[in-house]
């Protein structure tokens, strides 16, 4: 594989990050063991194809990586090129495992951290490309970020540090607010958990409304319960929140816009809050709310 070419240094610029293998759902061997140290070795798949001399640089590289602890997995930053006609980041890496059995993972969030620890670029990788990683073992890999998740203009020269987002690979799940958990019953929390696993999967980057529930007070005001989903791997807070209601035949039944407190909702997760829209705000006398759709209005 070309992008090999890149190790072409026998100089380390960058640190190593460690988390452990239960943190990223790689799974755990046997918890007594996991202050042993180990010394994974140079792993190279069977379908690359690299030279003498790369392979000669990766083995250096990887001969002078500190060891590990049982069941932990480390991503050791190697060096970084950028690329001066496209302006993304070449971040040479090990992905280094100290399981004692072969996994493979799926995508993931990294973030590429300065010497400071300041978060200079994000973004999600198919880990699965790698491959299978062996037991004991590190896999060289360049991690490409592109321009757009790059924050900062100057390429680090040391003590920067390639890292595993673990909130990124967290489940999502339901976020209740204190007032929500009081409210309901442990039935309807089960209902609303159900609803979240079913609703379509979020894209890494995407906030999202979607309309759960609708109902008519006795005075003819609107309530509408919405899912605020957040598929950041931040939590987002929400101060103001316009929102229109479109009825079953495409109507515009209400808009109003909300003040919140503010409204937190964490990192990967989804979060239920009803909009009281007064009878008098209402544009649609009798809409069809058979379907209907909640939204930001442009």
């Amino acid at each position: 594989m070309s992008i090999f070419s890149f190790f072409n240094k026998t100089g380390k610029t960058g640190k190593d990050s460690i988390v452990s293998s239960t943190e990223l759902g790689a799974g755990s061997e046997t918890a007594s063991l996991e202050t042993q140290e180990v010394t994974p070795t140079l792993s190279i798949s069977q379908e690359w194809e690299i030279s003498k001399e790369q392979e000669y640089v990766l083995k250096f590289l990887s001969n002078d990586l500190p060891p590990l602890q049982v069941n932990q997995l480390s991503l050791a930053g190697i060096d970084i090129e950028a690329d001066p006609y496209t302006g993304d980041w070449n971040v040479q890496a090990f992905f280094r495992s100290s399981l004692e059995r072969p996994f493979t993972m799926e995508k993931a969030e990294l973030v590429l951290q300065d010497g400071n620890k300041e978060t200079i670029a994000s973004q999600e990788f198919d880990l699965s490309e790698l491959g299978s990683i062996p037991a004991l073992s590190n896999r060289p890999w360049i991690f490409k970020f592109k321009k757009n998740s790059i924050q900062t203009a100057q390429v680090p020269t040391a003590d920067w540090s390639l890292a595993f987002n673990v909130q990124s690979l967290v489940p999502h799940a339901l976020d209740l607010d204190i007032s929500w958990e009081e409210a309901l019953s442990a039935e309807k929390k089960s209902v609303l958990r159900d609803l979240v696993q079913k609703l379509p999967k979020l894209n890494s980057q995407e906030l999202n409304l979607t309309g759960f529930q609708t109902s008519f007070s006795e005075d003819g005001n609107l309530a509408v319960s919405v899912f605020i989903r957040n598929g950041y791997s931040k939590q987002i807070e929400l101060e103001n929140l316009p929102l229109e209601i479109i009825d079953a035949t495409g109507s515009s039944v209400v808009k109003g816009s909300f003040k919140l407190a503010p409204l937190t909702v964490k990192a990967n997760t989804t979060k239920p809050w009803t909009f009281i829209f007064p009878k008098d705000t209402l544009q649609v006398s009798n809409p069809d709310l058979s379907r209907w759709t909640a939204r930001i209005p442009n």
